[in-house]
């Protein structure tokens, strides 16, 4: 037996130790960094999978624990807009703290629905017929993935990235995140939805991965009324191949993207592709998605699914 010098054994456990290291840089990550459980609705938990560093390593989980044990819920997956691309953590906490799903959720739990904001977003009317809704039947509550979204725009290939992030959200996102929650299975109870930026990322992935998704939602969505007529035959062609799907249209009066909503609506319709088409006031911003946009998102997924 060959036995080591003091120094040969020392560089020996140092060559180890410096392996070591580089494999658990190297390793793929996966964790749970922390649950928020504050919330007497629900959890929050901040979860790492494998991905890529330009396109989403992380996303939050919002878990109500009002369901009764046992229940499985519908899951949503919400994709942010613009703004937060430029910060991991930021745009995979778009949803739950910029775009008010924290408050909205709780909102819908305790009904009557009431304004917030000095701001009309709501119509008179509009809150009225929301709350006769709840009342007939009270929000049963979602699972909502909020991942980071990246800009594909201006990377070298946006298709390729767009393929990897599309296949990134079906292949490791949803498996990991029906791990952690009770979930119903299946397609037909899982939705995409995109906010800005995110609705048109929404479309691209919907028409990648057309199995995964039972519909799609789009919330003051990034669709050009160019566009229209080539979303609407995309929705088309994932829907022939699998099956019926729906769409959400979510926008307000002075949205720069209205028309393009108006316009994909009114194609979707001709083509006999299931859709809804709300209209608020306000503008396109935070403020408008913490008062109304997260609500009518909220209780249009709540709604779809029987």
């Amino acid at each position: 037996m060959h036995v080591l010098s003091r120094r040969q054994a020392i560089a020996s456990l140092g060559a180890l130790g410096a392996l070591s290291v580089r494999e658990v840089q190297a390793a793929p990550e996966e964790r749970i960094d922390s649950v928020d459980s504050s919330s007497r609705d629900f959890d929050v938990k901040e979860i790492f999978v494998v991905g890529d560093r330009a396109l989403g390593r992380r996303f939050t989980m919002l878990v109500p624990k009002h369901a009764q044990k046992g229940v499985e819920l519908p899951l949503v997956v919400a994709l942010h807009g613009l703004g937060e691309t430029h910060d991991e953590k930021l745009g995979a906490h778009a949803w739950l703290d910029l775009y008010g799903l924290r408050a909205a959720y709780p909102r819908l739990l305790a009904p009557p629905v009431v304004r917030t904001s000095k701001r009309a977003d709501f119509t008179d009317e509009r809150l009225a017929d929301l709350n006769r809704s709840l009342g007939q039947r009270p929000f049963r509550g979602l699972v909502v993935v909020c991942p980071f979204t990246p800009n594909v725009k201006p990377m070298k290939d946006p298709k390729a990235a767009l393929d990897r992030y599309s296949d990134w959200l079906a292949d490791t996102v949803l498996p990991r995140a029906r791990r952690e929650a009770s979930v119903k299975a299946g397609a037909s109870s899982t939705t995409l939805v995109g906010c800005s930026m995110g609705g048109s990322v929404a479309l691209e992935v919907f028409s990648r991965r057309p199995e995964v998704f039972g519909g799609i939602g789009l919330v003051q969505g990034a669709v050009s009324e160019v566009n229209a007529v080539r979303w609407a035959d995309m929705v088309v062609s994932a829907s022939k191949a699998s099956g019926p799907r729906d769409v959400q249209l979510l926008t307000s009066e002075a949205d720069p993207f209205v028309a393009g909503h108006r316009a994909l609506a009114k194609a979707l319709s001709a083509r006999g592709v299931p859709n809804e088409l709300r209209v608020l006031p306000g503008p396109h911003d935070q403020p408008w998605l913490r008062e109304a946009g997260t609500i009518e998102m909220l209780v249009y997924q709540d709604r779809r699914n029987p």
